[in-house]
């Protein structure tokens, strides 16, 4: 509130000195207010007060502030639709904010603006590290293939974040194709839970590639299993990428690494080749 409205000298502990605060400041100019949703409801009343009539009480203060200045608020949820935390938005002050609206789209709906922004950040980690940071091609084109289906759901705080990682655990500045394997098994797992109760399998894979009847004789915790292994074999490019993803975690702790090795003969205990499953 005091950092909205202003404060007076004593208006509580700490306040040594009067406070102009932004709607103030802001006075025949604009103010903008991110994440407006959050405000609580004594700022809101306060904010509607002070775009109606262009006055409000500073904090402490019994003489009335003016300003006048055009707002505009930013916010990523529904304000009708209340707060996480039930916290309910005023319909008189949404019915004041919401003269003009304006929908950003997510990152994941402008796929296009993936590959700039992954030069982009290159550039600004490579200063953060302070060294050339780069991506061979082979490594780019997985990244950029996965990035423009993934849903980013921090948008360009999640994509920033996994560039950042991927170029502070590249060897020699380079990014490799297995360094954007790992963060690519990283960021999926991020994900997942995040869906219908964890659930992203689908059972008419395993029936399309072993057959109904097959299909129905295995247990039900080697179908769970398979139905992850045939999901990342089909989009997979190799039999070794898709084994690097499978076995991260375990491959760290093991002295011999052969992932594709280890993958095929999982998959032989059900009579499947890799290059069959890219066909099906």
């Amino acid at each position: 509130m005091s950092t909205l409205f202003g404060h007076t000298k004593g208006a509580f502990t700490g306040a040594t000195t009067d406070r102009q605060g932004l709607l103030r400041k802001a006075d025949q100019g604009v103010l903008f207010l991110d994440e407006v949703g959050e405000l609580g409801a004594d700022e809101q009343a306060m904010l509607l007060r002070a775009i109606e009539e262009k006055v409000f009480y500073p904090l402490g203060s019994d003489r009335e502030a003016s300003s006048d200045f055009q707002l505009i608020c930013g916010t990523n949820r529904d304000l009708r639709a209340g707060g996480d935390r039930g916290a309910v938005f005023r319909d008189d002050l949404l019915a004041r904010i919401n003269l003009w609206s304006f929908r950003l789209p997510s990152l994941h709906e402008r796929p296009e603006d993936i590959p700039p922004n992954l030069e982009f950040q290159l550039e600004q980690v490579s200063r953060s590290l302070g060294r050339n940071v780069t991506i061979n091609r082979e490594a780019r084109q997985h990244f950029l293939q996965f990035a423009s289906e993934y849903p980013w759901p921090g948008n360009f705080r999640d994509f920033d974040a996994a560039v950042t990682r991927m170029a502070t655990l590249a060897d020699g500045g380079r990014i490799t194709e297995p360094v954007v394997v790992d963060e690519l098994v990283r960021l999926r797992s991020a994900v997942t839970p995040r869906s219908s109760k964890g659930n992203q399998t689908d059972p008419e894979r395993t029936v399309r590639v072993l057959g109904s009847e097959r299909a129905e004789g295995l247990d039900r915790f080697d179908r769970v299993q398979l139905e992850d292994v045939l999901a990342v074999c089909m989009s997979a490019r190799s039999l070794s990428e898709a084994g690097r993803e499978l076995f991260a975690n375990s491959r760290a702790e093991r002295t011999s690494v052969n992932d594709a090795d280890r993958l095929r003969k999982y998959l032989n205990r059900f009579g499947l080749e890799f290059a069959e499953l890219k066909r099906v």
